[in-house]
């Protein structure tokens, strides 16, 4: 060999030596004083189905390929790892596969981890240029993990046969694809995640995740907006908002979905209005508010009043196609469980719908009289004014001074839920589906005076124990 080539590959290994010695962007993500908190709190999640709703450059799909990268190369510093991890990433087309969710893979992916790149087109030494079909890494426990890439245009028949521990969608899937996916994690419990800007309007991800419709456990979703991404100046927000409209705004900066103009309470705000339960004082104990149902759910919550007037919804039963002495049941156990406080005649308190008090010929007993014969004292002398009752609700969630008072403990989700999705139908009157527990949530609002603060009289000792529940809560 020739000096001069052997100058010359000496200086190619140097190169190289060079290139693995220098940090990855992996190594280098959110580990500097500038840290993206909403994608760590994405990352630290331990459900199986997480999403992330967020507007154009708030971070997200850093977070997916991010995700999708520990996970294959058995380094999630949050999760338990394993080798042999096989995964797809799911972009819209082939285009945007290369052109963003593949690029953010390769931008994090050290090349020392690479063992094999198939292309769909393009060259394998340089995949950039190209669409990429799967990538086989090195994992950390010496394994060889698999990240497959594949976009909704291929349709679903490509989507079936294969057995996975994750799948990636970046942006909005189809139904169908979606439900494919679910199929392929099934068998060895594996992870979906989403990162999607919401540009489609209500679709099923809104119903599925956004308002979790079928309360399934494992479904959790976070929203970023672009002053939650460290990394983006003001000025910048400032020139992405200017010739923007309202409704632009809400979706590409705050990653809302479309119809959010269209809703019954936009005072609503997750954030805010929704607390960790705690530890709620006896005297606080207010009354149990029900909207009752047979085949459609009956929704029955607790209330609290603080001295202050601030309510709190502390727990839910809710449930369809049960007859009135399975939810009786429920209640009194609930009420138990609560120590919740004992009414006239050894009977529990409750606000109901004054339909409950009417008899029907398939029945020679009310509603109402069969809750009192298990043990349910009902009060159907309610004002069930739609609108007087939803303005003071949306006074409630917050006022014209910006004051909320209605705290909903997060065990309540289907509260949650209905204020998530309550929209207006046409006129002056919201679509009357999904709205159980907000009939009773406006029944409880109703039954109290102008929703103004209890005069009720406090000890010293009731005012202690009121401002320290409130410092705990604010450490919360």
């Amino acid at each position: 060999m020739s000096e001069l080539k052997l100058i010359k590959k000496l200086a190619k290994i140097d190169k190289r030596l060079a290139e693995l010695r220098k940090p990855c962007a992996l190594s280098l993500y959110n580990s500097g004083e500038r840290v993206h908190k909403k994608q760590l709190e994405f990352h630290k999640s331990f459900k199986r189905n997480r999403w992330v709703f967020g507007g154009n450059r708030s971070g997200k799909t850093e977070c997916g390929a991010v995700e999708a990268l520990w996970l294959c190369l058995g380094i999630h510093p949050y999760r338990q790892n394993k080798d042999n991890v096989s995964g797809w990433v799911v972009s819209v087309s082939t285009q945007v596969q290369r052109d963003v969710a593949q690029k953010k893979i390769l931008h994090y992916l050290n090349k020392k981890h690479i063992i094999e790149i198939s292309m769909i087109s393009g060259r394998r030494d340089y995949p950039e240029g190209g669409v990429i079909d799967y990538i086989v890494l090195r994992n950390s426990f010496g394994g060889r993990s698999t990240l497959g890439f594949k976009s909704c245009d291929q349709g679903r028949e490509k989507f079936q046969g294969a057995s996975l521990d994750f799948v990636w969608f970046d942006e909005e899937p189809s139904e169908d694809i979606y439900n494919e996916c679910k199929m392929r994690v099934l068998d060895k419990k594996g992870l979906l995640f989403g990162t999607m800007t919401p540009l489609k309007g209500l679709t099923f991800v809104h119903d599925v995740i956004y308002l979790n419709k079928f309360a399934d456990s494992e479904v959790e979703y976070f929203s970023f907006e672009w002053a939650d991404n460290p990394f983006l100046c003001e000025s910048e927000i400032k020139q992405f908002s200017s010739g923007m409209s309202e409704d632009e705004l809400e979706t590409r900066r705050f990653g809302k979905f479309k119809s959010f103009s269209g809703l019954v309470y936009p005072e609503f705000c997750e954030r805010e209005n929704v607390i960790e339960p705690f530890d709620v004082p006896r005297e606080w104990y207010d009354i149990i508010s029900i909207d009752p149902g047979l085949n459609n759910p009956l929704a029955a919550h607790f209330y609290a009043l603080d001295f202050d007037g601030n309510i709190y919804v502390v727990y839910e039963h809710y449930e369809a196609g049960r007859d009135i002495c399975h939810h009786s049941n429920k209640i009194k156990e609930i009420c138990k469980k609560l120590n919740w406080h004992i009414g006239f005649g050894g009977r529990y308190d409750a606000l109901i719908d004054s339909a409950a008090s009417q008899r029907t010929l398939a029945s020679s007993k009310s509603v109402a009289e069969l809750f009192y014969e298990r043990g349910i004292n009902v009060n159907t002398n309610i004002n069930k004014d739609v609108f007087s009752g939803i303005a003071r609700v949306k006074s409630a969630l917050k006022n014209g001074d910006g004051v909320r008072r209605l705290f909903i403990f997060k065990n309540c989700v289907n509260m949650i839920r209905e204020l998530k999705g309550y929209r207006w139908g046409v006129g002056d009157s919201p679509v009357k589906s999904d709205d159980h527990a907000l009939d009773n949530l406006r029944y409880y609002i109703m039954s109290k005076r102008e929703n103004k603060p209890s005069k009720r009289e406090r000890s010293a000792v009731q005012r202690d124990k009121e401002r320290l529940i409130r410092a705990n809560k604010r450490k919360k």
